[in-house]
């Protein structure tokens, strides 16, 4: 006896061009869909490049900050700069006045000719003009102990005036390790369920004896 049998057509596989089937079910294609799905649903999360905020903050003071969206510290790195520069300006001012007083009084002791006009006029000769009011030379000593007061007034502005540079640069390099903790530090979670907790407990003993009683630290990381 024979019998004829056949097969049911595949319509859709006739229907779609050869390599459609194999690439519906790839999963390559499966993910990528899934993370773009992914993707439109959760926005991207915000995180700032550390290198590109560090090139910044050197360039801009206070710009790493700016990037790192932490604009409440600006007030602090502004306010800083200013104090820095009101302090080297001001040491600056003292150290010029001391320093030209200090060699009009060496001057004064070493040309006759130059004496004798300030000995006319005092007011406008400058080791004159910086004497408190009320105040007069004899009483620091005379010339030779209002020089020596000179000297050592002009040489501590001056070291105060370079102390106020180097802490102008300190600062700057502050902000800028500020600006790249920041922005390694973003994301990280500081949330409460990072906790830590000590409480009484049961220590079991391993040779068969009673549990003993002792503290127990459990630290918490959600």
């Amino acid at each position: 006896m024979s019998a004829g049998i056949q097969a049911q057509i595949d319509s859709i596989k006739n229907q779609l061009p050869k390599d459609t089937v194999a690439r519906l079910y790839d999963k390559s294609i499966v993910k990528t869909k899934v993370v773009l799905v992914t993707d439109s649903l959760n926005p991207k999360v915000f995180k700032p490049d550390p290198l590109k905020v560090v090139w910044m903050a050197t360039i801009i003071p206070g710009y790493g900050q700016i990037m790192n969206r932490k604009y409440w510290k600006l007030p602090i790195v502004y306010g800083g700069f200013l104090g820095c520069a009101y302090a080297i300006t001001w040491n600056s001012g003292r150290y010029q006045s001391y320093k030209t007083a200090y060699l009009d009084i060496l001057r004064y002791k070493s040309d006759n000719s130059f004496k004798q006009i300030v000995d006319k006029n005092h007011s406008a000769i400058s080791f004159y003009q910086i004497i408190p009011q009320g105040y007069t030379i004899e009483r620091y000593g005379g010339i030779d102990g209002y020089t020596a007061l000179l000297k050592s007034a002009s040489e501590n502005s001056r070291r105060y005036r370079d102390l106020s540079i180097i802490a102008t640069i300190g600062f700057y390099a502050l902000t800028i390790v500020d600006a790249y903790v920041d922005a390694q530090l973003y994301d990280f979670d500081i949330s409460p369920d990072l906790s830590m907790r000590v409480q009484p407990a049961l220590i079991p003993n391993r040779y068969g004896l009673n549990s003993t009683l002792g503290l127990q630290c459990c630290l918490s990381l959600k």
